[in-house]
């Protein structure tokens, strides 16, 4: 039985899958026929919430998971994402009400489908308010073309401003070990609002797994995680030192580095739901085991002491993207910028 958390009115499995690297950011995509594998064994194994974007490939994920996943519309939890997207071969962040309601009826069309079961806005538009894009989401709620709205990388401030318009249902930002933002205070304002936390990149963009030893060889050059400090050879090298101790309590405890990630994000609270992405059906298998490990406060808190932004090195993004990014930051006297 997999684990179960709620998301709005959703009951979804606490390990989802999320679709980004099945179409952009780290490096050649698989075919579509690795993907459509990948995406039925999740199916398959108990996975029933999915989580796409306009911006993932410029559309071509949405067109991807659409048609493989329709058969299935009514098995699953559907998530997509507005407010950033591909612009003339550009990324572009764009709040506006009526550009939010355009990229939901060009994702409708990609996906497939009649509704979105949650929409979120990727990014704040730092030239628009909150209200109004909060606005447009409630507006294509009440059309009946999305479920539910969401939001993503965004302040506990900007979260309760945006409620204030429309109920948020869900929060997505990064979180894991090695990335703990949302511990300042997004975590608790969604628990406080009802609202889930849907954790992006819990295995720490790869880094927790384990099988990334070598950025500067390893990653191709499109790999988004090129453009990330903690991925800068000096950087990485003083965060490689962290994992012996991590791998030892993974042995310690009979699983992998990976199950042992998801199950630490997992346990911090019950309304968090780890959202993880592979190309591998059998990194998705070994990601689906966490739901057997369970870990003792004593172990969480050796995990604590260990990985966290005074033992991590390096920034999370570099300060372009940081610029365009609400959520609260850490400012300590370790070796964490950002």
């Amino acid at each position: 039985m997999r684990i179960r958390r709620t998301v709005g009115p959703f009951d979804v499995a606490g390990l989802s899958l999320g679709c980004m690297n099945l179409s952009h950011a780290y490096g050649t995509p698989p075919d579509r026929a690795t993907a459509e594998r990948v995406l039925l064994t999740a199916l398959d194994r108990g996975v029933d919430f999915f989580d796409t974007a306009a911006l993932y490939g410029f559309g071509a994920n949405e067109s991807l998971i659409g048609p493989i996943l329709k058969p299935y519309r009514d098995r699953i939890v559907l998530a997509s994402k507005c407010g950033m997207t591909g612009v003339d071969g550009k990324r572009v962040i764009d709040g506006r009400p009526e550009t939010i309601k355009r990229t939901a009826d060009e994702a409708l069309a990609r996906l497939g489908t009649e509704v979105i079961d949650l929409y979120y806005l990727h990014r704040l538009d730092k030239q628009v308010p909150i209200e109004d894009s909060t606005g447009a989401l409630a507006d294509l709620v009440k059309a009946g073309k999305i479920r539910t709205i969401g939001l993503s990388e965004v302040s506990a401030a900007t979260i309760r401003r945006a409620h204030s318009v429309h109920p948020v249902a869900a929060v997505q930002s990064e979180y894991s070990l090695w990335t703990r933002n949302p511990e300042i205070a997004v975590l608790e304002t969604c628990r406080e609002l009802g609202a889930a936390l849907v954790a992006f990149s819990p295995l720490a963009r790869g880094f927790l797994t384990g099988t990334l030893t070598d950025p500067a060889s390893q990653l191709e050059d499109k790999d988004i995680r090129r453009q990330m400090p903690r991925f800068d050879v000096a950087h990485y090298r003083q965060n490689l030192g962290l994992l012996p101790g991590f791998f030892a309590i993974a042995k310690e405890i009979g699983c992998t580095p990976a199950q042992l990630a998801l199950t630490w994000v997992l346990a911090k609270a019950d309304h968090i739901v780890a959202l993880f992405g592979t190309k591998s059906t059998g990194h998705l298998e070994e990601n689906l085991g966490a739901d057997s490990v369970t870990l003792g406060p004593d172990v969480i808190a050796r995990l604590d002491r260990l990985i966290n932004p005074s033992t991590v090195s390096g920034a999370r993004y570099n300060p372009a993207t940081q610029s365009e990014i609400d959520t609260e930051e850490f400012h300590t006297g370790g070796n964490h910028r950002g």
